[in-house]
Protein backbone atom coordinates (compact mmCIF):
# COMPACT_ATOMS: atom_id res chain seq x y z
CA UNK A 1 0.00 0.00 0.00
CA UNK A 2 1.36 3.69 -0.87
CA UNK A 3 2.71 4.99 2.61
CA UNK A 4 0.65 8.31 3.69
CA UNK A 5 2.93 10.96 4.29
CA UNK A 6 2.94 14.19 4.66
CA UNK A 7 4.77 14.69 2.11
CA UNK A 8 5.65 13.75 -1.32
CA UNK A 9 9.34 12.64 -2.43
CA UNK A 10 9.16 15.39 -4.97
CA UNK A 11 8.17 18.78 -5.02
CA UNK A 12 4.44 19.77 -5.11
CA UNK A 13 4.07 22.71 -7.89
CA UNK A 14 1.40 25.10 -8.12
CA UNK A 15 1.35 27.72 -10.49
CA UNK A 16 3.98 29.51 -8.44
CA UNK A 17 6.25 27.16 -7.98
CA UNK A 18 6.01 25.25 -11.73
CA UNK A 19 8.61 25.44 -14.00
CA UNK A 20 7.92 28.34 -16.71
CA UNK A 21 7.11 25.42 -19.35
CA UNK A 22 4.45 23.77 -16.83
CA UNK A 23 2.68 26.89 -15.27
CA UNK A 24 0.83 27.54 -18.64
CA UNK A 25 -0.17 24.23 -18.32
CA UNK A 26 -1.23 24.55 -14.29
CA UNK A 27 -3.16 28.13 -14.97
CA UNK A 28 -5.14 26.31 -18.24
CA UNK A 29 -6.30 23.55 -15.41
CA UNK A 30 -7.48 25.68 -13.19
CA UNK A 31 -9.22 27.97 -15.86
CA UNK A 32 -10.81 25.25 -17.22
CA UNK A 33 -12.62 24.25 -13.83
CA UNK A 34 -10.27 21.43 -13.38
CA UNK A 35 -8.32 20.56 -9.78
CA UNK A 36 -4.69 20.34 -9.15
CA UNK A 37 -4.14 17.67 -7.32
CA UNK A 38 -0.98 16.45 -5.80
CA UNK A 39 -0.14 14.20 -8.42
CA UNK A 40 -0.73 16.92 -11.23
CA UNK A 41 1.27 19.37 -8.76
CA UNK A 42 4.24 16.29 -8.70
CA UNK A 43 3.81 16.42 -12.73
CA UNK A 44 4.82 19.93 -12.90
CA UNK A 45 8.56 19.65 -11.91
CA UNK A 46 8.90 18.04 -15.26
CA UNK A 47 7.19 19.67 -17.88
CA UNK A 48 7.59 17.38 -20.96
CA UNK A 49 5.95 14.73 -18.80
CA UNK A 50 3.30 17.20 -17.47
CA UNK A 51 2.81 17.76 -20.96
CA UNK A 52 2.24 14.54 -22.41
CA UNK A 53 0.12 13.50 -19.47
CA UNK A 54 -2.65 16.29 -19.96
CA UNK A 55 -2.52 15.15 -24.20
CA UNK A 56 -2.86 11.91 -23.61
CA UNK A 57 -5.69 12.42 -20.57
CA UNK A 58 -7.38 14.99 -22.71
CA UNK A 59 -7.17 12.85 -26.12
CA UNK A 60 -9.02 9.96 -24.33
CA UNK A 61 -11.61 11.82 -22.60
CA UNK A 62 -12.81 12.38 -26.18
CA UNK A 63 -12.29 9.14 -27.19
CA UNK A 64 -15.48 6.49 -27.62
CA UNK A 65 -15.55 4.60 -23.77
CA UNK A 66 -17.96 6.08 -21.64
CA UNK A 67 -16.86 7.39 -18.63
CA UNK A 68 -17.86 5.10 -16.43
CA UNK A 69 -16.01 2.37 -18.06
CA UNK A 70 -12.89 4.42 -17.72
CA UNK A 71 -13.27 4.97 -13.99
CA UNK A 72 -13.93 1.42 -13.67
CA UNK A 73 -10.31 0.89 -15.60
CA UNK A 74 -8.70 3.58 -13.29
CA UNK A 75 -10.10 1.64 -9.85
CA UNK A 76 -8.93 -1.58 -11.23
CA UNK A 77 -5.85 -0.39 -12.07
CA UNK A 78 -5.10 1.51 -9.16
CA UNK A 79 -5.68 -1.48 -6.84
CA UNK A 80 -3.96 -3.52 -8.99
CA UNK A 81 -0.88 -1.79 -8.22
CA UNK A 82 -2.09 -0.72 -4.60
CA UNK A 83 -1.75 2.56 -5.37
CA UNK A 84 -3.90 4.13 -2.32
CA UNK A 85 -3.62 8.09 -3.89
CA UNK A 86 -5.20 7.08 -6.91
CA UNK A 87 -7.97 4.72 -5.72
CA UNK A 88 -8.99 7.61 -3.11
CA UNK A 89 -9.21 9.93 -6.60
CA UNK A 90 -11.13 7.31 -9.18
CA UNK A 91 -13.52 6.29 -6.03
CA UNK A 92 -14.30 10.24 -5.95
CA UNK A 93 -15.15 10.49 -9.89
CA UNK A 94 -16.58 6.90 -9.43
CA UNK A 95 -19.65 8.94 -7.83
CA UNK A 96 -20.39 11.65 -10.18
CA UNK A 97 -20.01 8.89 -13.13
CA UNK A 98 -22.86 7.34 -11.73
CA UNK A 99 -21.17 4.77 -10.42
CA UNK A 100 -22.84 3.20 -7.08
CA UNK A 101 -20.60 1.68 -4.18
CA UNK A 102 -20.99 -1.92 -5.06
CA UNK A 103 -20.05 -1.50 -8.55
CA UNK A 104 -16.60 0.78 -7.25
CA UNK A 105 -16.27 -2.47 -5.00
CA UNK A 106 -16.45 -4.59 -8.07
CA UNK A 107 -14.43 -2.75 -10.59
CA UNK A 108 -11.44 -2.58 -8.05
CA UNK A 109 -11.48 -6.35 -8.32
CA UNK A 110 -11.51 -6.15 -12.30
CA UNK A 111 -15.38 -7.30 -12.45
CA UNK A 112 -18.86 -5.59 -13.00
CA UNK A 113 -22.25 -6.25 -12.44
CA UNK A 114 -22.88 -5.69 -16.32
CA UNK A 115 -21.63 -8.20 -18.50
CA UNK A 116 -19.66 -6.73 -20.96
CA UNK A 117 -18.02 -4.14 -18.90
CA UNK A 118 -16.81 -7.58 -16.98
CA UNK A 119 -15.75 -9.03 -20.08
CA UNK A 120 -13.78 -5.80 -20.67
CA UNK A 121 -11.81 -5.72 -17.55
CA UNK A 122 -10.86 -9.43 -17.80
CA UNK A 123 -9.48 -8.57 -20.71
CA UNK A 124 -7.30 -6.02 -19.12
CA UNK A 125 -6.80 -7.81 -16.16
CA UNK A 126 -5.35 -10.79 -18.31
CA UNK A 127 -3.04 -7.81 -20.04
CA UNK A 128 -0.96 -6.67 -16.76
CA UNK A 129 -1.03 -10.10 -15.45
CA UNK A 130 0.73 -11.45 -18.48
CA UNK A 131 2.91 -8.11 -19.09
CA UNK A 132 1.04 -7.23 -22.05
CA UNK A 133 -0.10 -10.56 -23.97
CA UNK A 134 -3.71 -11.19 -22.45
CA UNK A 135 -4.63 -14.68 -23.20
CA UNK A 136 -6.56 -15.07 -26.61
CA UNK A 137 -9.52 -16.47 -25.21
CA UNK A 138 -10.29 -12.98 -23.20
CA UNK A 139 -9.43 -11.42 -26.52
CA UNK A 140 -12.50 -13.12 -28.18
CA UNK A 141 -15.02 -13.42 -25.20
CA UNK A 142 -14.41 -9.40 -25.23
CA UNK A 143 -14.77 -9.02 -29.01
CA UNK A 144 -17.92 -11.55 -28.72
CA UNK A 145 -19.67 -9.54 -26.46
CA UNK A 146 -19.69 -6.40 -28.12
CA UNK A 147 -16.08 -4.72 -27.61
CA UNK A 148 -14.79 -3.04 -30.91
CA UNK A 149 -11.55 -3.29 -31.69
CA UNK A 150 -11.14 0.79 -31.07
CA UNK A 151 -13.12 0.43 -27.71
CA UNK A 152 -10.35 -2.15 -26.73
CA UNK A 153 -7.52 -0.05 -27.88
CA UNK A 154 -8.36 2.55 -26.13
CA UNK A 155 -9.04 0.59 -22.90
CA UNK A 156 -5.39 -0.62 -23.44
CA UNK A 157 -4.26 3.17 -23.56
CA UNK A 158 -6.42 3.98 -20.91
CA UNK A 159 -4.57 1.03 -18.50
CA UNK A 160 -1.09 2.15 -19.31
CA UNK A 161 -2.11 5.75 -18.73
CA UNK A 162 -3.33 4.66 -15.44
CA UNK A 163 -0.65 2.15 -14.80
CA UNK A 164 1.66 5.94 -15.34
CA UNK A 165 -0.49 7.38 -13.01
CA UNK A 166 0.24 5.12 -10.20
CA UNK A 167 3.57 4.20 -11.23
CA UNK A 168 4.20 8.26 -10.20
CA UNK A 169 1.81 8.20 -7.37
CA UNK A 170 4.12 5.13 -6.12
CA UNK A 171 7.37 6.86 -6.38
CA UNK A 172 6.28 10.29 -5.09
CA UNK A 173 4.74 8.49 -1.76
CA UNK A 174 1.56 10.66 -2.62
CA UNK A 175 -0.19 12.15 -0.07
CA UNK A 176 -4.22 11.69 -0.55
CA UNK A 177 -5.71 15.12 -1.32
CA UNK A 178 -7.62 16.96 1.19
CA UNK A 179 -11.08 16.22 1.50
CA UNK A 180 -10.71 12.74 -0.14
CA UNK A 181 -13.49 10.54 0.93
CA UNK A 182 -12.39 7.21 2.63
CA UNK A 183 -13.29 4.25 0.37
CA UNK A 184 -14.69 0.90 1.43
CA UNK A 185 -12.00 -2.35 1.23
CA UNK A 186 -12.00 -3.85 -2.01
CA UNK A 187 -13.94 -7.22 -2.55
CA UNK A 188 -11.49 -9.85 -3.11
Amino acid sequence: MTVKTDVSRFQIHDELTAPDESAPLIKTIQATGGAVTKFVGVLAGAPAVLRAYTRMRSELRGGVLPRATRVRIALAVAEYREDGYSIAQHAKTARSAGLGLDEVSRARSFTSNDPKEAALLAYLHGALEANGHPPLHLHEEAREIGWSDEELLEAVAHLAMNEFQSLIAGAAELPQDQATPRVLPSAA
